[in-house]
């Protein structure tokens, strides 16, 4: 693939590198591309697919009067009923996506 490619068919080169089961460097060897702009595409591949994937929800929320200084624990309480506890400070986009998963 020596010649100038365009953004169409190198799409259709990402899809086909993750249908593949080769690495990067085997795949981009085999169809003679450079390993540096396989890489970009398969990035740009993956970032729109879990953009398609993953739209945002808003959930409801419940606030309750502020905890007292001395707790440190935060609870979520999913639509199921799960509840995730968690400390203060923890990253809130792994809890939201934790809360995620319980609510599939």
């Amino acid at each position: 693939m020596s010649k100038q490619v365009e953004k169409p068919e190198w799409v259709h080169v990402a899809a086909a590198f993750e249908a593949s089961g080769q690495t990067q460097r085997e795949f981009a060897q085999q169809r003679g591309v450079r390993l540096s702009t396989l890489q970009s595409w398969v990035y740009r591949s993956r970032r729109a697919e879990t953009a398609r994937n993953e739209p945002v929800r808003l959930l409801p929320v419940q606030v309750a009067t502020a905890p007292a200084a001395s707790e440190s624990v935060l609870e979520v309480v999913a639509a199921s009923g799960a509840r995730v506890r968690f400390a203060v400070g923890t990253d809130v986009a792994y809890v939201a996506r934790l809360v995620a998963a319980l609510g599939r």
